[in-house]
């Protein structure tokens, strides 16, 4: 008998175990819901009109400086390359067997150059740079490549306003699979 009885406790406890109500929490019990700032302070990133574009401005005089300091080791003195990219020239090649892709040959949105300084150089300290020595790097590089004068400020409207030269030549996704209307909301 001691042993149906074991059997019986040991399958009522199963039962239990079974019918117990699921916690709403992660698979692992660990993590909590991201605060609004936690938030904000992950969403920086500016898409091609330049929505979310930081508050500041810099003078291409300021992003020579800047550039000098701390993106000519790996680009070069002028953005003609090194260990770093080609950001400079380029211009005209792109229909040539050998594509010089630059800031100022290939890139169709000038906000997104701002962006992708801003989020990941210099390589070595990604994010260091304040917004005004970004907005003043990238008025530099635009200048290099002729798409700003050298007496220019750059700030959030003068930089949504620049017209790259290849801005034309990118076409939009065809396929079917991309166009779900539920991505394309609150974004």
């Amino acid at each position: 008998m001691p042993m149906r009885e074991l059997q019986t406790a040991a399958f009522v406890l199963f039962a239990l175990a079974c019918a117990t109500p699921v916690q709403a929490q992660s698979a692992y019990g660990i993590g909590r819901v991201a605060t609004p700032a936690e938030i904000a302070g992950w969403n920086i990133d500016v898409d091609s009109h330049g929505d979310n574009l930081p508050a500041g401005s810099g003078s291409v005089g300021h992003g020579r400086e800047v550039f000098d300091q701390q993106c000519a080791a790996c680009h070069g003195a002028k953005g003609e390359g090194g260990i770093g990219d080609r950001l400079v020239g380029g211009q005209g090649t792109l229909a040539t067997p050998k594509p010089v892709k630059t800031v100022g040959s290939y890139w169709p949105y000038a906000p997104t150059l701002l962006d992708y300084i801003r989020r990941a150089m210099p390589q070595n300290a990604p994010e260091s740079l304040s917004n005004d020595d970004v907005y003043a790097v990238s008025a530099y590089i635009l200048n290099l490549n002729g798409l700003l004068p050298a007496d220019a400020t750059l700030d959030a409207k003068t930089l949504s306003a620049i017209k790259m030269p290849n801005r034309s030549m990118f076409t939009g996704d065809p396929r079917p699979d991309v166009k779900n209307p539920e991505c394309m909301k609150g974004c």
